[in-house]
């Protein structure tokens, strides 16, 4: 981003930031200390129908610190990074400690688990575009929508996105590490409509490095043809039946699992996965793993929010579960090792299966393919599942028409063991990897 401005504070910088609270912390008398220093700029343009709509520079830096009095906690921030402004959050963390009552899971991350090693990941690739620049390409992707067909008949924008950041993490375990990363991403909604009525629908790309994205007039494209196919969408009557999920839908499923077995959710007994460990909870060949030193992984890192190695290692094997999703409070409440999840998941992924979408179709035969999930009816607790849901009824393995206005239901137990097809095409949109998943039974609802 060519604008005049200071730089932001660099590694260096930010590493004394930390050192410098450590060390306010030990002198007034905390046991134990940790802080986290971060800086951060990023830049968003939106366009509309050929005019720019909004430009958005962000900057921004700030200290987090925690002290401990034995194993009582306190925690307080600040974006000035002044030497005045350093002790004054360090005292005001410290006084918060002093008032709250020890709690014998809390403290540091076990030294023996912090870690040494931090290989490079290829996660920064700072994108040197200015808002002009950043405009025409997003000007670029909503014409190539507009002009892919008559029927696309209005626009909710494309935006291009772009940001960089980097953090430094110590404790008075005399652990300090830094990342660096970059973010971006170029996204495009459009509308279409025909005597039946209007239909919306959108596509995007995200990547550390900006080569990776694809092209502007793709992701127009792709935007304008997911919303023409829903056009002549009807409601269907209430049914049980089949239903594939398409990958980018299908990874919100892998979100709900990784609820499940959270560290928090598991020593609250608010998770239908309580006490699942080493029992199968998927059908037989799942595979679900992380894998957080993947070179460019929007999910990648060699450390935790602790501090705390990461390891790739399987969440699931051959549908039983091998593990949890565990930071050092959690894991000490459940008589557990952390897990380096301190912050969530890295790079959580279904392992893919075989065949296409079209050959996923062909086995279901006759069901429901969902495009489009709809609010939040997920109960972590008991597992129950109702969303709703727009998507292709399907007959014979081929999509017949378009649906909408339906509810899909179920229990995530039922769904996760019903799962009786995995396609291969991956899609990696963020943190999550997941192809499309073929799941035997669900209840829909409709007229």
């Amino acid at each position: 981003m060519s604008r005049s401005e200071p730089p932001l504070p660099s590694a260096a910088e930010l590493s004394a930031i930390v050192e410098q609270a450590l060390g306010l912390a030990r002198r007034v008398g905390a046991s134990a200390a940790e802080a986290s220093a971060s800086s951060s700029k990023g830049l968003s343009v939106s366009v509309r129908l050929g005019e720019v709509e909004s430009i958005e520079y962000h900057r921004d830096k700030s200290l987090g610190v925690t002290v401990y009095v034995g194993q009582a906690k306190g925690s307080a921030s600040t974006s000035d990074f002044s030497a005045k402004a350093l002790e004054e959050t360090v005292q005001a963390a410290l006084a918060i400690a002093r008032h709250t009552f020890a709690d014998p899971h809390a403290g540091l991350a076990d030294p023996a688990w912090l870690a040494r090693e931090f290989p490079d990941l290829d996660l920064y690739h700072p994108w040197d575009i200015d808002a002009d620049a950043a405009a025409e390409l997003a000007r670029r992707c909503e014409a190539a929508a507009r002009d892919s067909d008559p029927r696309i008949c209005n626009s909710e924008g494309a935006s291009v996105a772009t940001g960089e950041g980097l953090t430094v993490y110590g404790n008075s375990e005399d652990f300090l590490g830094v990342s660096r990363g970059s973010r971006h991403s170029l996204s495009c909604s459009v509308l279409a409509g025909d005597d039946q009525g209007m239909q919306r629908d959108y596509w995007y790309d995200v990547a550390r490095n900006a080569k990776a994205l694809a092209a502007a007039e793709d992701i127009g494209r792709i935007a304008a043809q997911r919303t023409l196919r829903r056009l002549g969408a009807r409601k269907i009557a209430t049914t049980s039946a089949p239903v594939l999920f398409e990958n980018q839908v299908a990874a919100s499923l892998l979100g709900h699992f990784a609820s499940a077995i959270s560290g928090g959710n598991l020593y609250r007994r608010s998770s239908f996965l309580q006490d699942s460990l080493g029992k199968r909870i998927f059908a037989e060949g799942i595979r679900i793993y992380e894998e957080p030193l993947r070179p460019r992984g929007l999910g990648s890192a060699s450390f935790d929010a602790e501090g705390v190695a990461t390891h790739d290692r399987d969440l699931v094997q051959d549908g039983i579960l091998q593990g949890y999703l565990l930071d050092s409070y959690s894991a000490r409440k459940l008589d557990m090792a952390s897990t380096g999840n301190a912050g969530g998941a890295h790079n959580l992924t279904l392992n893919p299966g075989q065949g296409h979408l079209k050959e996923l179709l062909h086995t279901m035969g006759r069901g429901l393919l969902v495009t489009e999930l709809i609010g939040f009816g997920v109960n972590t607790l008991t597992g129950d599942y109702s969303r709703g849901a727009a998507g292709f009824w399907v007959e014979n393995g081929e999509i017949q028409y378009p649906v909408e206005e339906i509810t899909i239901a179920g229990t995530l137990q039922d769904m996760f063991t019903r799962v009786v097809a995995v396609g291969e095409d991956m899609l990696i949109h963020g943190n999550v990897g997941c192809p499309s998943v073929l799941i035997d039974d669900m209840t829909i609802a409709g007229n």
